[in-house]
């Protein structure tokens, strides 16, 4: 405690501390050097006073106040290897955008638009229709608009068509996605009743018949996205429960989520349900999600009938939900790829979950080739599962191509701490090896997975 005394006494004085890091004045003010150079003396003192110990010299307090701002500064958002083979990764941010979509998202961030402006009439004009003919050319729907998320959407649409009445909806589709989100407390919080029909795991026709009121305000479908129930089960289709409402002049909501466009049975992906035959079947609104199977940014897309979209358009929860310039940008640029057929190649969700395995296998051989020469590595190519990810097509495994990796001198779990912590690769650890799926490596990932693993290599030599 003594030793303690006589380096509390020696604790570098701030204003001393601050002249000697001038040179980082430039670079952060002199303000913040001055604040973080508190922090650190204060912080020396304190460990001191509890006992502890410290090097409280002025070296070592410069090099603690330079790595302090580094880390203050040092974006805390940035880019990371996306190894794990989950192509919609709802952790890893779920879709990654295409070229054209991140152009144009960036060019909307840096220049002035006509988001709310018309620029044919001169005046104010309405954000939601850069998109909204575009999604009806696309979806055949009447009208309609973007909100933030597809929970928004959802939200919104009960909100607007159904506060202060009841919503039928089958037991077995009242599901918990992410985030402990449930349909049973959206639906309270939009202001409707919930009343269940069916059970679990079988629902008939005629139990949203023998649910209809004076005060039925809906039928509501949500597609249980994110789980599966299989063996003694029934549930009734879009097309019947359509007929049924619309006989009895009830509208019927269909919570899609994953928001598939294209044909994916080519790639395994054949139970998913799409947006146009959902569209064809009747339904009155839709919603799905941007960031999902349509491979865009995060955004809720709601597409229906236009008595209803103009009513949601009102709802004073529409301006809490909108979304801006950024994502409306990117999410033209994806539709339109759709559009244009280019959705196969263009949109890298689509590319990633349709890419060939001989592609993935020659991927894998380059990967191991850039490995051979690092002493200490075992390298193989080894036959694995994908998975798409995002609470879509949960039964759904796609045939991918891994390299399997060894380092001598380090666990699986210590070889996977270090890439993921030291290099921002995030892998898998399967059989007790670390492995890299090549299915969501993105172009110039391997060398970088190749430079990650010979600088490991270099710190245990």
């Amino acid at each position: 405690m003594e030793n303690n005394k006589n380096k509390l006494r020696q604790l570098p004085k701030v204003d001393e501390l601050v002249a000697r890091l001038e040179p980082l004045w430039a670079d952060f003010g002199k303000e913040m050097v001055t604040e973080c150079a508190r922090e650190q003396i204060d912080g020396m003192r304190r460990t001191l006073l509890e006992g502890g110990d410290c090097d409280v010299t002025m070296e070592a307090a410069c090099r603690a106040v330079e790595t302090g701002l580094r880390k203050i500064y040092a974006p805390h958002l940035h880019p990371v290897i996306n190894a794990t083979g989950v192509v919609l990764h709802t952790n890893l941010g779920r879709a990654v955008l295409s070229e054209r979509a991140a152009r144009a998202a960036f060019l909307a961030a840096r220049s002035y638009s006509n988001l709310e402006y018309d620029i044919e009439k001169g005046a104010r004009g309405s954000r939601y229709s850069h998109i909204e003919r575009l999604l009806c050319r696309i979806t055949g729907a009447e009208a309609a608009m973007v909100v933030n998320n597809n929970a928004a959407a959802v939200m919104l649409i009960l909100s607007t068509m159904a506060r202060g009445r009841e919503v039928v909806v089958s037991r077995g589709e009242l599901v918990e996605i992410g985030g402990a989100f449930r349909v049973p407390e959206i639906m309270a919080q939009s202001g409707g009743t919930l009343v269940e029909v069916g059970t679990t795991n079988k629902t008939h026709a005629y139990d949203y018949i023998n649910a209809v009121t004076e005060n039925t305000g809906a039928f509501l479908k949500v597609h249980t996205s994110n789980f599966k129930i299989t063996g003694f089960t029934e549930e009734v289709s879009l097309e019947e429960m359509c007929r049924i409402g619309h006989e009895r002049g009830i509208p019927v909501i269909y919570d899609l989520g994953s928001g598939l466009l294209c044909d994916l049975d080519d790639a395994g992906v054949r139970e998913e349900p799409r947006v146009l035959p959902s569209m064809a079947a009747g339904v009155d609104v839709l919603s799905f999600s941007g960031d999902k199977l349509l491979g865009g940014p995060q955004a809720g897309i709601i597409v229906g009938r236009r008595e209803w979209i103009e009513k949601m358009k009102k709802n004073p929860l529409t301006r809490a939900f909108r979304v801006d310039k950024m994502t409306f940008a990117a999410l033209e640029e994806t539709l339109r790829c759709y559009l244009d057929g280019s959705s196969a190649q263009s949109v890298p969700t689509i590319a990633m979950i349709r890419r060939p395995v001989a592609e993935l296998e020659k991927a894998a051989r380059r990967l191991r080739g850039q490995l051979r020469h690092l002493d200490g590595v075992t390298a193989a190519v080894v036959t694995e599962q994908s998975q798409v990810g995002g609470g879509s097509v949960p039964s759904v495994f796609l045939e991918t191509r891994a390299v399997q990796v060894e380092v001598s001198g380090l666990s699986a779990a210590a070889l996977e701490e270090k890439l993921r912590r030291e290099h921002s690769i995030i892998c898998r650890i399967v059989h007790d090896k670390v492995i890299f799926d090549m299915r969501t490596l993105l172009e110039g990932d391997d060398k970088k997975i190749a430079q990650a693993l010979g600088a490991i290599c270099e710190e245990l030599a």
